[in-house]
């Protein structure tokens, strides 16, 4: 089988050589196509394979249809919003993700960036500290609980909501679930989020929500952009002045809320969630895996479009 790793944005060395190691001792043949400029590069190249990884780059439905042979795509990473699941599903390839892969990495992030809005975005002045703080967590998956452990390790308080997990499993971390969503957001004075971006969660971290954080709260973004309801959290900036929203994704209206809040806002320069060598390599190696594996047994297990 033909295995293509498209990329815009490459793996780590490492990374690339594992996944080759991985492909080619399983009697696989490697491909890449690396840093690429224009969609008719990838069309191009999917032309004759069986299988892709991908990271952040777009597998749409021309893609597909570009790719006859394609019988599995799997995205390096937990995020998959950039496959065309219809599309997948349509024409009978199997879409996975890797998920848990570059947890860590999220979440000392998000915890990184806590400790920079606490620190005054480490201007000159008096900060605060994490500890005693109380921080909520909007989505308990795999980044979720890596946050909720690391914010332990501050001395932090720490809150949870997730109706797709059982509060037990949450009260076993030594973390408090609470009863709804409202509930979080008033609680917290960091509120952690990591919802995916679906059609039920697109849009809807806006007014309502972010108003309720307690005086001086900050919501920390290093989930999906498409989550948060920009004009409203425009509105809610404006109308609460000590509330703060630093993000991994920088919004749309980014260089509006950097004009108008200042410091009160910060946004990396380019998405930084998975953006270390340990993640590359092991998002990367699972991916070449669960492709290898498919192909052996027939094994489904990260099936994002069942």
């Amino acid at each position: 089988m033909k295995i293509l790793v498209a990329t815009d944005k490459p793996f780590a060395k490492a990374a690339t050589e594992g996944i080759r190691s991985i492909v080619e001792s399983s009697g696989h043949t490697l491909a890449l196509l690396e840093k690429y400029t224009t969609p008719e590069e990838l069309y191009s190249a999917v032309k004759d394979v069986d299988a892709m990884i991908v990271r952040s780059d777009k597998v749409t439905k021309e893609v597909i249809s570009a790719a006859p042979n394609l019988k599995i795509v799997v995205r390096a990473g937990a995020g998959y919003d950039n496959l065309d699941l219809s599309a997948c599903t349509e024409r009978g390839v199997v879409a996975m993700n890797t998920p848990g892969q570059n947890s860590n990495a999220v979440a000392e992030l998000a915890i990184g960036m806590m400790i920079y809005v606490s620190r005054n975005c480490f201007n000159p002045g008096t900060g605060s500290e994490l500890k005693g703080k109380n921080v909520g967590i909007h989505a308990y998956g795999n980044v979720g609980r890596l946050v909720a452990s690391l914010a332990k390790g501050f001395g932090m308080n720490v809150f949870a909501f997730d109706p797709f997990v059982d509060k037990e499993r949450i009260k076993a971390d030594g973390v408090t679930p609470v009863d709804s969503i409202e509930e979080l957001y008033e609680k917290s004075h960091f509120l952690s989020l990591h919802i995916p971006a679906t059609g039920e969660t697109k849009g809807s971290v806006g007014l309502n929500l972010i108003k309720r954080l307690p005086k001086g709260g900050c919501l920390v973004n290093t989930a999906r952009k498409e989550v948060i309801n920009e004009p409203e959290l425009l509105q809610a900036l404006e109308e609460r002045p000590d509330i703060k929203y630093v993000t991994d994704i920088a919004a749309d209206n980014q260089p509006l809320l950097n004009e108008k809040f200042g410091t009160r806002v910060f946004a990396t320069p380019k998405k930084m969630g998975a953006e270390t060598a340990e993640a590359n390599i092991n998002a990367g190696l699972a991916a070449a895996n669960q492709i290898v594996k498919f192909f052996a047994t027939g094994d489904k297990t990260f099936q994002v479009n069942k």
